[in-house]
This record gives structure tokens, C-alpha cells and sequence, in this order.
């Protein structure tokens, strides 16, 4: 058998576009469109001087974080946050897998796909953000606003990608299965869950990751977390202080990252 032949010379590859005419007109279409939108930008100009020198100010504020001031608050702030990202995890990841395995088509009834696949697209419309303002009106300033808020994202985030998955799995090993004459939670178990756990595994690490960064953001309307802290500090001009937290919320994200990726090749 002999080995194919490779091209000896570069070929341009085909165009989605074969009429030049056309592909040039969406280009100055583009660019057209590109400088009205620019030119539509109003700036105005003194407060972005008088901006520069605030920033000035917060950037040597962060070069000299205070880690005492305000220490009992960061760490109460702290804390909630830790809190907030693994229960919103652990019990987001939980609610997820049903809702995951039943937005896999080739997994469930049509019907039973329908609302599944419903739930994850009205949590994936919604960003975390007006989420927190929604269930902080409802239930008020707290860190209970803050972790529905993040179990709501992740049931998205995870339901959505397992969901993806499990439609994509290897059909040849779920026939095999099921030719036993397996029931369907035996299905899921032996065909479906072997070639899924790795991903979901990786996912929630990830999304663990995601939730901490989120707690610090939706903190800011008033569903606790360290968040919270950071907008006080900023509304007070505390500027050594939000950098000193700023600089907490760093190295956090820096040790779940090189720990989420050791895990993942410790259990891969």
C-alpha cells in the first residue's frame, strides 16, 4: 500500500465567497459600519482626564495594599465568598446532572428534552449579575442572594455542556448495553456515566473556579461575598484597601487553578 501523495505547492483555499464583488461590498460594508459606530461614541474628554488621575490613585493604592485596616471585614467577606462557591457547586452540580442527562435528546423523551433544554436556555439567558438584583430584591442583602444566584448559573453552565456531551458519546457502547437487556438507570450507569465523568469532573472544577470570580462581582449589588467588601472600600476611597483584596481574589483564583488542573490529571 503506498503512502498518499502530499500537495508540493500551496493552493489558496476556496472562498466562502466566490464573487469578488460581493466579498469587497461587505468589506466596505464593515468598515462603514465600524467608523459610524465609533463615530457615534460620545467622550467626554475632561472626564476622562479627571478619570486618569483617579485610576492614578487606585493603581498606587494596589501597589501598597492594607491588609489590617479593614482585616476583619476582608476576612468576613472572605469567608462568605468560600462559602457561597462550594455550596453553590456542590448543590448546582447536583441539580444539573438530571437536568443534563435529560436535555440529551437521544437520552429521553421528547417531551421530557423540551423542558429540560427550556431550563438551561432561561439560566444561560440570564446573567449572574441581574440574577443577584432579582433575588437580592426578593430575599435581600445577603450571601443567600448570592448563592442562589451562582446554583442558578450553574445549573446552565453544566447542564448545557453535560447536555452536549451525552448526545455525543459513543452510541456503539450504549447498544452494547442495552442488548443485555438493561434498564434504563443500567444504562446510565454503565454506557452513559464511563465516558461522562471525566468531563463532568472537569467542569466542575472549572465552574468552582467561575463562581468564586462571580461572588466577587454580584457582591458589588449587595449579595455578600467578598465583593461586598471590595465595593465599601471603593465607595470610601480606600484604595490600599480594595487592593489588598484585589489582591486576595488573585492568588485564590491562582491556587484553584493549579489545583483544579493537578486534580484533573490525578483522576485522569
Amino acid at each position: 500500500m503506498t503512502a498518499p501523495a502530499y500537495p508540493k505547492t500551496w493552493r489558496r483555499p476556496p472562498q466562502i465567497l466566490a464573487n469578488r464583488r460581493i466579498r469587497i461590498a461587505i468589506q466596505i460594508g464593515v468598515l462603514i459600519y465600524l467608523v459610524l459606530a465609533v463615530g457615534s461614541i460620545e467622550v467626554n474628554w475632561l472626564r476622562v482626564f479627571e478619570g486618569l488621575e483617579r485610576g492614578q490613585r487606585f493603581v498606587m493604592g494596589f501597589l501598597s495594599p492594607d491588609f489590617t485596616s479593614r482585616w476583619r471585614d476582608i476576612q468576613q467577606g472572605l469567608v462568605e465568598s468560600l462559602t457561597m462557591t462550594l455550596t453553590s457547586t456542590v448543590i448546582g452540580v447536583a441539580l444539573s446532572i438530571p437536568i443534563g442527562i435529560g436535555g440529551a435528546r437521544n437520552m429521553v423523551p421528547r417531551p421530557v428534552y423540551l423542558v429540560c433544554r427550556s431550563v438551561i436556555a432561561v439560566s444561560r439567558a440570564l446573567q449572574e449579575i441581574i440574577v443577584a438584583i432579582f433575588l437580592v430584591a426578593m430575599f435581600g442583602f445577603g450571601p443567600f442572594a448570592g448563592f442562589l444566584t451562582l446554583t442558578f448559573a450553574t445549573i446552565g453552565f453544566i447542564g448545557k455542556l453535560l447536555a452536549d456531551e451525552i448526545e455525543e458519546i459513543d452510541a456503539s457502547q450504549v447498544e452494547a448495553i442495552r442488548a443485555t437487556g438493561a434498564t434504563w438507570p443500567q444504562l446510565l450507569v454503565y454506557a452513559v456515566q464511563p465516558q461522562v465523568m471525566p468531563r463532568i469532573i472537569g467542569l466542575s472544577l472549572y465552574r468552582l473556579d467561575i463562581n468564586f470570580r462571580e461572588s466577587a462581582v454580584i457582591g458589588i449589588v449587595g449579595a455578600g461575598g467578598i465583593g461586598a467588601t471590595l465595593n465599601t472600600a471603593i465607595d470610601r476611597y480606600e484604595y490600599d484597601s480594595a487592593g489588598a483584596i484585589l489582591l486576595i481574589i488573585i492568588a485564590i483564583v491562582m491556587v484553584a487553578e493549579y489545583s483544579s488542573s493537578y486534580l484533573r490529571k490525578f483522576l485522569q
